[in-house]
């Protein structure tokens, strides 16, 4: 299998999908892969740095042209703080920390860590972090604290201390990251599946809408087998499938088109879990892939498309389109080639 792999982007806006492209880099680890992966790294190190509040934090998008101001300041996109982002962030920090050596790097993910803990920490309900800050009139001064919890972000969490705990050798991030999984579990329903997370109270359960994410993440980030059901609940709850695409959509409210990050996790939780029949499940995710990267609507043959068709609808308030998407680029050369971006 020849996997084409785009051209070394530049800062990308959203610290998910950068943290996914450094995972991809190092990953492969071939030719010039490992210094695009610092190049990247240093940027997120940059826009920590130069914040207009230096504490550890990274926001929620950059602008990549320019990256950085004639003032010397990163070029912000979106102010908000994101805790899912930061610990995205903070995983592709310990990443290359563990794959350079290079102390900056942990040095990096120490502050993110440091910020999530004292900015989100919760213990209403079921404890673990919240969603971070929101920043409602674009200048990143004002920050308005956001109380609900997010399944998501608490998988991203907890993956992240897990990592800094190996990295760092400091177990206290191992204690925090059982309590983010604490929460995580909390969130899982009789059947398997997982909810997406609480309401503003930070207790009661949000059963608005039930992402196809956190069911592969969880089993990802942990590959506890508890978490097995929500594997084989998000294939069946979110099959797709759009003339020879064959996948999942982002939920159950739109299953019209194929999700092709979506698809990217699947592949990757079949990949890590190997059990009856995944293999020949994993193969079939891998066709469409491919097929995408080659056929599908605006591709360039080597990027991947975010949707089958434009107009696949989250059930969040978003929706998708068939344009080329970082992220969703980079989780199929992770799930490709049978990575993990949640374990080191």
């Amino acid at each position: 299998m020849a996997i084409r792999t785009p051209a070394p982007p530049q800062v990308q806006q959203v610290q998910h999908d950068n943290a996914l492209v450094i995972t991809a880099f190092l990953q492969r680890s071939g030719g010039d892969d490992v210094s695009h992966a610092i190049a990247m790294g240093d940027s997120l190190l940059y826009a920590q740095a130069h914040d207009i509040s230096p504490d550890g934090r990274l926001r929620a998008s950059y602008e990549p042209t320019p990256f950085v101001t004639a003032t010397g300041a990163p070029y912000v996109g979106g102010s908000s703080v994101y805790t899912g982002n930061m610990a995205w962030a903070g995983m592709a920090l310990t990443r290359l920390y563990h794959a350079t050596g290079q102390q900056r790097f942990l040095d990096g993910a120490l502050k993110i860590a440091n910020w999530i803990q004292t900015n989100t920490a919760d213990t209403r309900g079921n404890g673990g972090y919240t969603g971070g800050l929101r920043n409602d009139d674009g200048t990143g001064a004002t920050m308005v604290p956001i109380t609900w919890k997010a399944t998501e972000h608490n998988i991203d969490t907890g993956a992240f201390f897990a990592m800094l705990a190996t990295a760092s050798g400091d177990h206290t991030w191992a204690d925090r990251s059982k309590d983010a999984f604490a929460f995580v579990k909390s969130m899982q329903a009789a059947n398997g599946h997982l909810w997406t997370g609480t309401g503003l109270d930070g207790v009661t359960t949000n059963q608005d809408v039930e992402p196809e994410d956190v069911q592969t993440w969880s089993y990802l980030a942990t590959l506890d087998p508890a978490y097995s059901p929500a594997v084989d609940w998000a294939a069946g709850r979110m099959a797709a499938a759009d003339g020879p695409f064959v996948g999942v959509s982002f939920s159950g409210a739109d299953t019209s088109k194929v999700w092709f990050e979506g698809t990217a996790h699947l592949l990757a939780a079949y990949n890590q879990r190997g059990a009856a029949g995944d293999d020949a499940k994993a193969a079939t995710l891998l066709k469409t892939l491919e097929l995408a990267q080659h056929s599908a609507p605006n591709t360039d043959g080597a990027g991947i498309v975010a949707a089958s068709q434009d107009g696949l609808i989250t059930g969040e308030g978003d929706t998708y389109y068939a344009a080329l998407h970082t992220g969703a680029t980079a989780w199929y050369l992770i799930a490709a080639q049978g990575g993990n971006p949640f374990r080191l």
